[in-house]
């Protein structure tokens, strides 16, 4: 027996199966699960879920023939999409495509609520079917759902005048503010309106303000500091008596295009180069804030990052002032606020030629100071 019929049977079995209206509600039953198990699985397509709605109408037609009097065959009972019992034409069984075994529906009947077999007003019986996706026939195209009473007026998208109206004021807004917007920038003025002349940036004056404690070069054009101050000569290269390279560092006086030069290279193991300043030099700039300049450049092209030191005796010192060195000849400023009291001896300006001890050379040109009234 097919399992369809088998599950109806079933159902007819636990209630009054004389009583037409019990029948009718165990069909809609039969209909409704069917329904359901074809929405549950949208890999079926439409062709695979109306032949078994044919298949389930079929059994139904069969199963109400039987409780029905003796009818000519044009006259046989047949059951609606819904269920109902009507008399007509006998609809033709649909048998499904391949074995029964693979294109079979599953059914399963759960337990009648109510009162026994006989009663008609037993409560309608519950029908599960579980339909077996029929692998073999299904394609790639979407399944749509298999309802007998499907309002088509519902699947028309509603109309959604609001957001119309948002959207228009929208861009419209947008309009007007990119409107708004070329109208002060100018972009609406006529050819002769518009001002061609070349405008000039303003002029920005710079001061010089040197910080002792800071570690950035106060770094100036060769010969430009001249004009501002009267500078005393620190170290010049036609006197190298006041110079000493400590072991592992060398000093030594040489020349080219540029004019003469002390080459100094601290070596890696970063020993300083020591240049003296006299005791009268200190003696001028005591009280005061003086300037420093010291005139260099890197030997071989390469950058070097210099470090420089100072001792002045009873006037205290300069702090670390560090500055990256180029291989274009250059002044590196340095400023420090002097105390008002004798410095008592001689100081000296100690220079480490390469903060990372690397072995590079640096030239010097000169080491001068200047006051700062």
């Amino acid at each position: 027996m097919d399992p369809i019929e088998k599950a109806i049977r079933n159902a007819l079995e636990k209630g009054d199966a004389d009583d037409r209206a019990f029948r009718e509600k165990v069909y809609r039953s039969a209909f409704a699960a069917l329904e359901r198990s074809t929405q549950a699985q949208p890999e079926l397509t439409v062709e695979v879920a109306i032949r078994r709605r044919k298949n389930l109408q079929a059994r139904i037609t069969s199963i109400e023939s039987e409780y029905l009097p003796a009818l000519p065959a044009e006259e046989a009972p047949s059951v609606d999409g819904e269920g109902h019992a009507e008399a007509g034409p006998q609809a033709p069984e649909i048998v499904p495509d391949g074995p029964a075994s693979a294109a079979a529906p599953s059914i399963e009947v759960e337990p009648v609520s109510g009162s026994a077999r006989g009663q008609s007003t037993a409560a309608s019986p519950s029908i599960d079917v579980g339909v077996e996706a029929d692998r073999a026939s299904a394609t790639a195209r979407p399944v749509a759902e298999v309802s007998p009473d499907r309002n088509e007026a519902r699947s028309k998208p509603r109309r959604r005048p609001y957001a119309a109206m948002f959207i228009a004021v929208t861009l419209f807004a947008a309009v007007a503010i990119a409107g708004w917007w070329a109208f002060q920038v100018g972009l609406f003025k006529l050819p002769s309106e518009i001002d061609t002349s070349v405008h000039n940036p303003p002029t920005v004056v710079e001061g010089e303000d040197f910080d002792p404690d800071s570690e950035t070069p106060g770094l100036s054009d060769p010969g430009k500091a001249d004009d501002l101050r009267n500078w005393i000569t620190v170290f010049a290269p036609s006197d190298s008596s006041s110079v000493s390279a400590p072991a592992g560092a060398t000093a030594e006086v040489s020349s080219d295009e540029a004019g003469a030069f002390l080459r100094i290279r601290s070596g890696e193991s970063g020993a300083a180069i020591i240049f003296d300043v006299g005791q009268g030099i200190l003696d001028q700039i005591s009280g005061k804030k003086a300037v420093f300049d010291i005139v260099a450049r890197t030997d071989g092209g390469e950058q070097a990052e210099i470090s420089v030191s100072c001792d002045f005796a009873e006037l205290g010192d300069c702090g670390r002032q560090r500055y990256l060195v180029g291989y274009e000849r250059a002044e590196y400023l340095f400023d420090v606020q002097l105390p008002d009291v004798k410095p008592g001896a001689a100081g000296s300006i100690a220079i480490n030629s390469d903060f990372a001890n690397g072995g590079k050379a640096v030239d010097i040109f000169q080491i001068r100071v200047s006051v700062v009234n």
